[in-house]
């Protein structure tokens, strides 16, 4: 829709939610002007369906709800063990004994296809993958995400998330009083629920066992290791803190990295060339049956280039909000009071051809310096800013990096990835997120070392 609209209005129109009059903004330059003017506190959207929830069942607000001073305080302590890329790199070891067990599932799922080498649905795979790794780096707890038959609570976790999503769009648009009469409220807070339910017990656990060690041995006898429990344990967070965001940063964790990979996948498989490049410097810097390290993708400037790629033509939140509530604000001459609602509408800006040459193309060589090729050149910054900028910019940032690029170079390091015989296109749905549309089946043929 934003795409038909910058056709017809230009790089700039305004549009209603409700008695809310929005403004969209469809190109890097007046993305860039928006985020540069942010103050110490940016407001993007003001979550209202999900403040309804928290405000129905008396929760905590969390990372994504909360504003101003409060948000500022929380984000400060989330901070902590996760935004440099040092830290990040202390959860590769986590990161990557999760992957040998999606390794080996992705072996059981491919035996049980007709042809032996086939996995039908590549994203629900990696959502599973995606949501093991985010709780064992959150919680440092195994959830049986990669068994054969996973546990009751956590395929409930996964159909919740799903129902949230799904019925969060008719949340949006219907009036509230409509709540009591269709069912898409109950579905969205039964989603909700079960979200909720699943990381409270797992942070309950969590603040046992802190409790637990620090009457055992006292302050100085704690053995600090997974986010969580440093955050706990420093008082950086209290329960209840934890249990209004880390449901939230559960949904981020998984979402993000899942759909991003099985891009990246289903582009490396219509590329084999790219393929075959991205396999000779994985092979050239992990051999065979070594596993990667953190500091390996220093020398993988082309791994790099296939994840931004990937995130240029699909940003995980296609489109996302500021608020400036400080002052008025000019954005491409025009003078916006305050508390004008922008729509920074990622998904168009990111194919802009103004910005890319060729944008609807993947081509990972326009991130790569000194290929001396048209697309080479210096792009604009905020033409591709999938984890957003300034203090607001994505938490998770590093460590969602450092996953997919554990994860894609071993899958390439190990298969030649190819399209299943029976499928076709795939176009991009949002879903809140972007989604494909349809089921990603692809063959993952071993390759000899």
């Amino acid at each position: 829709m934003s795409a038909l609209n910058t056709v017809k209005y230009g790089p700039m129109w305004t549009s209603a939610l409700g008695s809310h009059t929005l403004v969209n903004l469809a190109s890097a330059p007046l993305v860039e002007q928006v985020m540069r003017q942010e103050g110490k506190y940016p407001v993007r959207d003001h979550m209202e369906q999900w403040r309804d929830h928290r405000d129905h069942k008396g929760l905590k607000y969390g990372i994504f709800v909360t504003q101003g001073e409060q948000w500022y305080h929380l984000r400060q302590a989330l901070n902590q063990r996760l935004l440099k890329p040092a830290e990040a790199a202390l959860y590769t070891d986590a990161f990557n004994e999760v992957i040998g067990d999606f390794i080996t599932r992705l072996d059981q799922v491919r035996a049980e296809s007709a042809s032996g080498d086939q996995v039908p649905d590549v994203a629900h795979l990696l959502y599973n993958l995606a949501l093991e790794a985010i709780c064992y780096v959150l919680f440092e707890k195994r959830v049986g995400c990669l068994e054969p038959t996973i546990p009751e609570d956590t395929a409930t976790f996964i159909r919740s998330v799903g129902l949230m999503f799904q019925n969060s769009v008719y949340v949006t648009f219907l009036p509230k009083w409509t709540r009591p009469f269709l069912p898409f409220w109950k579905r969205y807070v039964t989603g909700w629920d079960n979200i909720f339910s699943f990381g409270k017990k797992l942070i309950d656990q969590k603040v046992k066992e802190v409790e637990a060690q620090l009457q055992a041995a006292g302050p100085d006898g704690i053995q600090v290791s997974g986010y969580l429990h440093f955050l706990l344990s420093s008082e950086l967070l209290s329960p209840q803190e934890a249990i209004g965001t880390f449901p939230e940063l559960l949904l981020a964790g998984v979402d993000t990295t899942s759909n991003t990979l099985t891009w990246a996948l289903y582009h490396l498989s219509k590329n084999p060339e790219i393929q075959e490049a991205l396999h000779k410097e994985v092979v050239g810097v992990v051999p065979f049956g070594t596993v990667p390290k953190h500091k390996d993708f220093v020398h993988m400037p082309l791994l790099k280039a296939v994840i931004k790629e990937t995130l240029r033509l699909y940003p995980v939140v296609p489109s996302n909000s500021r608020i400036i509530t400080e002052k008025d604000i000019e954005i491409g001459g025009f003078l916006f009071p305050k508390n004008t609602q922008f729509v920074l509408c990622h998904y168009v800006a990111s194919r802009d051809p103004s910005t890319f040459s060729e944008p609807e193309s993947f081509q990972p060589d326009r991130w790569l310096r000194n290929k001396g090729t048209e697309n080479s050149k210096v792009q604009h910054p905020f033409g591709s800013v999938p984890f957003g900028y300034g203090v607001r910019s994505c938490l998770g940032r590093r460590i969602a990096e450092l996953e997919m690029q554990l994860l894609l170079s071993r899958l390439i390091q190990q298969y030649a990835v190819t399209l299943a015989p029976d499928m076709t296109e795939v176009k991009s749905l949002a879903r809140i997120v972007l989604v494909p549309n349809r089921k990603v089946n692809l063959r993952f043929l071993r390759r000899q070392s």
